[in-house]
């Protein structure tokens, strides 16, 4: 994707918000509040289509208590092929403003997912209601990888993930954040049992440790996809 065409992805989507740190951005979610995720890829010169989606879907959203949160660029994609170029965040006041809006939009924007379609070839969605309190900095400066692991129902093994965990820790990785029990609506599936952002030194710490740790070769998986956010 072009710079200009990314900046303008980020122009439109991501509320810019001046800090002390630049390359910090920062999340802050109450108990009850959701999150949404959003990766997406977006239809070139689409400037009028967008004007016309901005018009009338965001207003809406807005009504329903949307907030706008920083996001991030997609850079590299390292497992899986979902090729988005776009990891967003959205904030919602509590579940029933989130549900209120997927159940009504479509009435008040009839070509709603129509839009959508046109404006996004890729449009992926999971939110999550918070039972505690959320904080969370991601720095740009650092080497930032998401991943999102489907576990195998045929092979299921609940201590992987405390296994992956441990090992990413072992080799100097930080966990920012990890997300499960989301939903995603009819249409929008990326329901992950488990999203995670790790925070690397730099590419070579992530890449020693991917190569002692390669995801694809662990049984309980049935999908992942990994990518890194800029």
């Amino acid at each position: 994707m072009k710079l200009s065409n990314l900046i303008f992805l980020f122009v439109l989507f991501v509320v810019a918000i001046t800090r002390a740190q630049d390359n910090i951005k920062s999340f802050d979610f109450k108990k009850g509040e959701v999150l949404d995720i959003i990766l997406l890829s977006q239809t070139q010169n689409a400037e009028e289509l967008f004007a016309r989606y901005k018009k009338t879907a965001f207003p809406v959203a807005f009504e329903y208590s949307y907030q706008l949160q920083p996001g991030f660029g997609i850079t590299k994609l390292t497992l899986g092929t979902n090729k988005v170029n776009a990891f967003l965040f959205g904030k919602w006041s509590n579940l029933e403003k989130r549900k209120g809006f997927l159940n009504n939009i479509a009435k008040r924007v009839p070509d709603f997912h129509q839009q959508r379609r046109k404006l996004f070839p890729y449009f992926a969605l999971t939110y999550y209601e918070m039972n505690d309190d959320l904080k969370f900095d991601v720095d740009t400066s650092k080497f930032n990888v998401a991943t999102a692991l489907w576990n195998n129902p045929y092979r299921k093994d609940t201590s992987f993930f405390k296994k992956w965990i441990a090992a990413v820790k072992k080799f100097g990785g930080t966990i920012i954040v990890t997300l499960e029990n989301g939903t995603s609506p009819l249409g929008y599936y990326y329901n992950a049992d488990v999203l995670c952002i790790v925070e690397w030194q730099n590419e070579n710490a992530f890449q020693a440790f991917a190569k002692k740790h390669p995801l694809s070769f662990y049984e309980p998986l049935r999908n992942v996809h990994q990518f890194v956010i800029q």
